[in-house]
């Protein structure tokens, strides 16, 4: 098998499972600084092909905003695949190292708190929604 051809499997499948629980695709630094710069709070999942991110993040971004308190908006970035708009959206996230998969939790365009690839690898994906949860409990406003 061509590895190219299977890597555009498993970015495309990565892609749409995200987009498949709400969250918008930023493609672009343009993409990013529009997204990133509104008002309220903003969750962004930096997403990858590592394995943490298919098992782990990718599932705990679906499950966990279903919750009272939840992200006004909810976009996501690809690590490795969109790099432009992954070092622009990094930009943002002052205070904290690269880091894929990852979420950082913004308000008013202004970094709140970062789940970071140490916290999602080697837990299960209910821990990660337990984290995300919290952060949204200090945050975030009811819906």
């Amino acid at each position: 098998m061509d590895f190219n051809i299977f890597m555009n499997d498993v970015v495309s499948k990565a892609r749409e499972e995200i987009t498949q629980a709400g969250y918008t695709e930023l493609t672009t630094p343009e993409d990013v600084d529009q997204a990133l710069n509104k008002e309220g709070t903003t969750l962004v999942m930096i997403n990858s092909v590592c394995g943490c991110a298919g098992g782990i993040a990718r599932p705990a971004a679906a499950h966990a905003i279903h919750y009272d308190k939840r992200p006004d908006h909810l976009v996501t970035v690809f690590a490795g695949q969109d790099r432009e708009a992954t070092d622009r959206a990094r930009e943002y996230f002052e205070g904290y190292p690269p880091s894929s998969p990852s979420f950082a939790l913004l308000k008013d365009g202004k970094i709140q708190t970062m789940v970071e690839r140490h916290d999602i690898e080697g837990f299960e994906p209910m821990e990660v929604i337990g984290k995300l949860q919290r952060s949204f409990e200090e945050y975030c406003e009811e819906v």
